[in-house]
C-alpha cells in the first residue's frame, strides 16, 4: 500500500512534466515553427494554446511584428566623387520564419545580414547620383529605389523590408570646414552678382524715371504756355472790341499806364508844357 502511495506523485509529476511540455502559449506578437529532431513540422501563426510532441519537438519562436533595423553611421562616394557619411534606418519584418530558420537561423543573424544588403544597395545607389541629388532633389525617389532592391534580396531569407530611409547625411568632419568655405564664397559671388544687377536696374528705373520727368515737365510748360497765349489774345480782342466803342477812352487808359510806368518817385521828366503827353494833367481850356 505504502508503494502506491509513493508511486501516485511521481506519477502525477510525471503527467505534468509531460504535459508541460506538450503545452506552449503563442503571443499575437510572435510566430512559431516546430521542429521534429531537426526537420521542420509545421508554422503556428494563430495566438493561443497549443500542442507539440514533449521532448521530440521543439517550438521556435519568432517576432511577428514590424521590426526596426537601425544602422551604425557609414561613409559613402557619391557620382561626383563627394564623400557623405550616411546614418539609415529601415523597417522590416518575418513573413516566412521557416525560410529565416533555414538560412540565418534566428533574428539576431537576420539583422547581420540585413545590414550587408541595405548598406550594399545604399552605396551602390549612391555611386549612380550627386550629393545634392541625395540629400535634397532626389532623395525620396533613390531611397524607394533602395527599399525595392533590398526587399527583392531578402526576400531569399525569409524577410520583407518595407521601408529604406536616411536619417542623416553628413560629410566628414575633415572635410566640413573646406566645403563651408566653399559654399560661404559661393553665396558671397552670388549676392554680389544680385548686387550688382540691382545697382543696374537702379540705375536704368532713374534714368527712365528722369527721362519721364523732362518730357512731363516740357509738355506741361508747351501747355501752360498754349494756354497763356491763348488767354492774351482773347483778353487783347475782348480789350480791342471794347476800346473800339470809345476810342477817346482807351486813349485815357493807355495814357494813364504810362503815367504809372514813368512817373515814379524820384524821377525827373524832361517834356515841353504843351506835350501831348501831359494833356490829362494840364487843366482843361474852358471856351
Amino acid at each position: 500500500m505504502s508503494k502506491k502511495l509513493i508511486a501516485l506523485p511521481i506519477i502525477i509529476i510525471v503527467i505534468a512534466v509531460i504535459t508541460g511540455s506538450s503545452m506552449f502559449a503563442v503571443d499575437e506578437t510572435e510566430q512559431v515553427i516546430i521542429i521534429q529532431l531537426g526537420k521542420y513540422v509545421r508554422t503556428i501563426t494563430e495566438p493561443g494554446l497549443h500542442f507539440k510532441v514533449p521532448f521530440v519537438q521543439s517550438a521556435l519562436k519568432f517576432e511577428d511584428r514590424v521590426l526596426e533595423y537601425d544602422a551604425a553611421a557609414a561613409p559613402i562616394i557619391t557620382s561626383d566623387k563627394k564623400h557623405l557619411v550616411i546614418d539609415n534606418y529601415a523597417r522590416w519584418k518575418i513573413v516566412d520564419p521557416l525560410k529565416l530558420y533555414r538560412t540565418v537561423r534566428n533574428e539576431f543573424e537576420a539583422q547581420g545580414k540585413l545590414d550587408d544588403i541595405v548598406f550594399s544597395e545604399i552605396r551602390e545607389e549612391a555611386a549612380r547620383h550627386t550629393l545634392t541629388e541625395i540629400v535634397s532633389v532626389n532623395r525620396e525617389v533613390i531611397m524607394d529605389e533602395v527599399a525595392e532592391q533590398c526587399d527583392a534580396k531578402a526576400s531569399e531569407y525569409g524577410i520583407r523590408i518595407l521601408d529604406v530611409r536616411i536619417k542623416r547625411a553628413d560629410l566628414p568632419q575633415e572635410v566640413q570646414g573646406s566645403v563651408y568655405a566653399r559654399m560661404r564664397a559661393e553665396r558671397q559671388r552670388k549676392a554680389k552678382r544680385y548686387r550688382s544687377e540691382g545697382e543696374e536696374e537702379a540705375v536704368m528705373i532713374r534714368a527712365t524715371t528722369d527721362k519721364e520727368k523732362v518730357i512731363l515737365l516740357a509738355e506741361s510748360y508747351r501747355q501752360a504756355e498754349k494756354l497763356k497765349g491763348d488767354g492774351d489774345a482773347e483778353a487783347i480782342k475782348v480789350y480791342a472790341e471794347a476800346f473800339q466803342k470809345d476810342p477817346e477812352f482807351y486813349a485815357f487808359v493807355r495814357t494813364l499806364e504810362a503815367y504809372e510806368k514813368s512817373l515814379r518817385r524820384d524821377t525827373t521828366v524832361v517834356l515841353p508844357s504843351d506835350s501831348e503827353f501831359f494833356q490829362y494833367l494840364s487843366p482843361p481850356v474852358i471856351k
